[in-house]
């Protein structure tokens, strides 16, 4: 049987575990309880970036990225860096627009 140490912060979440005769693991959150840090032992690190809706949308280390998006049926789709990137873009010109009630192309006189 392989036995276990476990380490918990305030909220519950596991921040240290360690199997007997095995690797040890390390792991950080933010406020809302989201892991946003994940090490082990082996010298392997994991950082995590979560959106309004505490979905993950980004995962990476010191060698790759892993995007993320969600369909309208909150299934979770792999992307890739650049794909993300327009994603992002295109809601913040829509949140422009919601805000000034006027199309980035408009053309204002003063």
């Amino acid at each position: 049987m392989n036995k276990e140490i476990k380490k918990y912060d305030k909220n519950n979440n596991i921040i240290y575990r360690k199997y007997i005769n095995d690797n040890e693991y390390w792991y950080k959150y933010d406020e809302n309880n989201n892991r946003i840090y994940f090490k082990n032992s082996n010298g392997s690190e994991f950082w995590y970036k979560y959106d309004e809706n505490n979905r993950i949308y980004l995962k990476k280390n010191n060698d790759n990225e892993y995007w993320y998006k969600y369909d309208k049926n909150r299934k979770c789709i792999k992307i890739t860096k650049q794909e993300f990137k327009y994603i992002q873009y295109n809601i913040k010109i829509r949140e422009y627009n919601s805000r000034t009630k006027c199309s980035r192309f408009e053309i204002m006189e003063i």
